[in-house]
């Protein structure tokens, strides 16, 4: 009965988590009157080409309303940065204006200076109109037929007109323009006078409110950009036919020319001497040293992998709609904790497998693995956020929230998932009895060594996702939308794939040479594409993005290390745990004595 309540507790959890992923505005039907109120909110300002670098939208000096009010935001909302405030501008529902004034505002030579770098920084606003979101531009630089920078001419932006799209009672679109023409010049340091403006034109259209969010994601649905993912999954896919047919037609041949070969040497004179992978058998099931870390990277590799996997199913089943503020950051941070009791278990029980007798160590190791440099690297980027006066700087209130989750969800869960894998009592299955003392391992040529190993091992599952690594890195990092996850989620079971297969035949191959410490090996080379994605972070970084300053790339380099880091925990798990499969099979296909 207790684990039947423990059951619906977390199903309870869960679809309360779930429902909340759908972020409402405060008229949550989305259906109004003429001459309602309709939600506007400000969200943020910040240069273009640093979507991490962002302020709060009064951090500049624009026409402010006498009372500022705050949205209140979920978990995931202000992980991402987001900051939503009241916004000056009345936008009531089918109510036209011409030229409305928002404010009359004198500018100091300060405040002049300051909205003169924003524009030399091509700053843009954010904001969200009945949840839809839009964007525009302060002002503009005019570089026009003048090489020297000091006699560019700055243009602050004093007139914003507003197109909306409304079917019924329900708004469905909203466009925003400026009018170079009507601007004020901030190129001096002096104190200017301006009045800020604004029009409405709305306009009716047969656009049915179910498909609004759909121009968002038209960007990421181009014919020709699907056409390049087709292309990047036919390659894809064909990388991973040739390979599995490569390898399997290769190691078929090879393992029953060896099974052939160690029965003919059974029945033939018993001293005769043996080679190849049969030779070892007493040592290839040796426990690695540093059982401990190799229990923890393969519990927290699993905890990833498995979080991985529910994340692809809410996102196919359509959680994550464009511009459903905050949705995948909750999803990341609730369905981590609930996951947490995987990598206890699967830690516990392979330790315990190996022989280890400091289980309670070895689950502290696996609980600080992932998050504990996460947690340093956070605790960097949010001190630097903090300095800058960015909205990425987490309030006190969401980081005494997060600290809660992992004391109260994470923490117990990993702790109930190593008292299960404790109890479990499971034995390693070696086909084959280890010997006392280990074999010397004959000397090697170079390109045997582990560097060169997991060079090759990684080349391969990352040419199959390369291509679709821009457009997850130009959503993650720029301003394009990725939704076509359906594609995604092929390419990711794409690299699971090609990952066990190269890391089977390196391990098959080292072994062949007498090297029975395939155990990290396989690990390290199924991991090694997380550091070809990290040497694409670095090409990315400095030839395909416009980024800079130091602030985005500490936040660049910084959140890409942990990414990196934690494909390379989950695909090093998927290597090994696809090298164990098939080093069993092989061994309990010959006679080992």
């Amino acid at each position: 009965m207790k684990m039947a309540g423990r059951g619906v507790l977390v199903v309870v959890v869960m679809l309360v988590v779930i429902s909340g992923f759908r972020v409402e505005g405060d008229g949550a039907s989305h259906k109004y009157n003429e001459r309602e109120h309709v939600p506007l909110y400000a969200n943020k300002v910040g240069p273009f080409h640093n979507p991490s670098e962002t302020y709060r939208y009064y951090d500049l000096p624009f026409c402010a309303p006498e009372n500022v009010k705050d949205k209140r935001e979920d978990l995931g909302e202000v992980l991402n940065g987001d900051r939503l405030v009241d916004a000056p501008y009345a936008l009531n529902f089918c109510v036209d204006k011409q030229s409305e004034t928002l404010c009359r505002k004198k500018l100091t030579k300060e405040e002049v200076a300051q909205l003169r770098t924003a524009v030399l920084k091509d700053y843009y606003f954010q904001m969200y109109y009945d949840d839809l979101p839009f964007w525009g531009f302060l002002g503009k630089v005019e570089r026009e037929n003048k090489m020297d920078p000091s006699e560019y001419k700055y243009l602050l932006f004093k007139h914003i007109h507003f197109d909306v799209l409304y079917n019924n009672d329900r708004v469905i679109e909203i466009n925003v323009q400026t009018d170079p023409n009507q601007s004020v010049d901030i190129t001096e340091d002096r104190e200017v006078e301006a009045e800020f403006s604004y029009s409405v034109k709305w306009k009716e259209t047969d656009i049915p409110f179910e498909n609004r969010m759909e121009k968002y994601s038209k960007s990421s649905s181009m014919p020709q950009h699907l056409e390049i993912h087709w292309f990047s999954i036919i390659n894809s896919c064909v990388t991973v036919l040739l390979l599995t047919g490569f390898l399997a037609t290769i190691l078929m041949r090879v393992l029953k020319n060896d099974f052939i070969k160690y029965s003919h040497d059974e029945e033939s004179v018993d001293d005769q001497e043996e080679t190849g992978w049969k030779y070892i058998h007493g040592d290839v099931f040796r426990y690695p040293k540093h059982k401990s870390l190799f229990s923890a990277v393969l519990g927290s590799g699993t905890q990833l992998l498995a979080l991985a996997m529910f994340i692809f199913l809410l996102a196919l089943v359509g959680v994550f709609y464009p511009y459903n503020r905050g949705a995948l950051f909750t999803a990341l941070v609730v369905i981590y904790a609930l996951t947490s009791g995987i990598a206890g278990y699967t830690a516990t029980s392979t330790y315990l497998q190996l022989e280890g007798t400091n289980w309670v160590r070895n689950l502290l190791l696996t609980g600080c693995l992932f998050c504990g440099p996460l947690f340093l690297t956070f605790c960097f980027l949010n001190t630097v956020a903090i300095a800058y006066s960015a909205t990425a700087a987490l309030p006190f209130g969401t980081i005494l929230v997060i600290v809660l989750i992992w004391t109260l969800v994470t923490s117990p869960l990993l702790v109930l998932g190593g008292i299960a894998g404790k109890n479990s009592k499971a034995e390693f299955q070696a086909p084959c009895r280890t010997t006392k003392y280990p074999r010397e391992i004959p000397p090697l040529p170079w390109y045997r060594g582990t560097i060169p190993q997991m060079a090759m091992a990684g080349f391969l599952p990352f040419s199959a996702i390369y291509i679709e690594l821009y457009y997850i890195f130009a959503s993650v990092w720029g301003h394009k939308i990725y939704t076509i996850y359906s594609i995604l989620f092929i390419v990711f079971i794409i690299l699971i794939i090609v990952t066990a297969f190269i890391t089977v035949a390196l391990t098959y191959f080292q072994l062949a040479v007498e090297d029975h410490e395939w155990w990290w090996r396989s690990v390290l080379c199924g991991g090694s594409t997380g550091v070809f994605i990290l040497g694409y972070c670095l090409y990315y970084y400095y030839a395909r993005s416009d980024m800079s300053g130091f602030m985005q790339t500490s936040f660049f380099f910084g959140y890409m290390a942990c990414i990196c880091y934690g494909f390379f925990l989950m695909l090093g798990t998927v290597g090994f745990r696809a090298s164990l499969l098939f080093v069993r099979h092989i061994y309990r296909s010959i006679k080992c004595e």
